[in-house]
């Protein structure tokens, strides 16, 4: 398949709604997972990167769940396997996460908060491509 062929693929009304959805439980997801973020770095003292990487991954199982019901819905991966790839995917996004994050903070006086949410937008679209594709097949 050539670069046109794969990035057609993405640019249907079709994938449009998934990204819609997409954008939608991630909103929702990340909000909590700010909150989390918040609470352990302000109630609990957690280093702001450690606490950072929890609420990612509360947050991105909320995501699967709600992203395999809604947003990818009448996939054919079985369950746990599609879990075990989300996780994986996850781990690219943490990646992105925890490192782009890390370098704001660490290099810039952006607050960790606006960090947060600045980082979340690369990750989060890299994320809904490798599931498309690669997990749920949908793209």
């Amino acid at each position: 398949m050539t670069a046109e062929g794969f990035v057609a693929r993405f640019l249907t009304r079709r994938v449009g709604g998934m990204l819609w959805r997409n954008t939608v439980v991630s909103t929702g997801v990340f909000l909590l997972g700010l909150v989390v973020l918040w609470v352990l770095v302000e109630f609990f003292q957690v280093d702001r990167v450690i606490a950072a990487a929890l609420s990612f991954a509360v947050s991105t199982s909320l995501h699967y769940v709600l992203g395999r019901e809604w947003v990818f819905h009448g996939t054919e991966r079985k369950a746990g396997r599609g879990f075990a790839i989300f996780l994986v995917n996850a781990l690219v996004g943490l990646g992105v996460t925890v490192g782009l994050f890390w370098v704001l903070v660490a290099f810039t006086t952006i607050n960790y908060l606006v960090a947060r949410v600045i980082v979340s937008m690369f990750a989060g679209l890299a994320m809904f491509a490798l599931n498309g594709v690669w997990n749920f097949r949908q793209i």
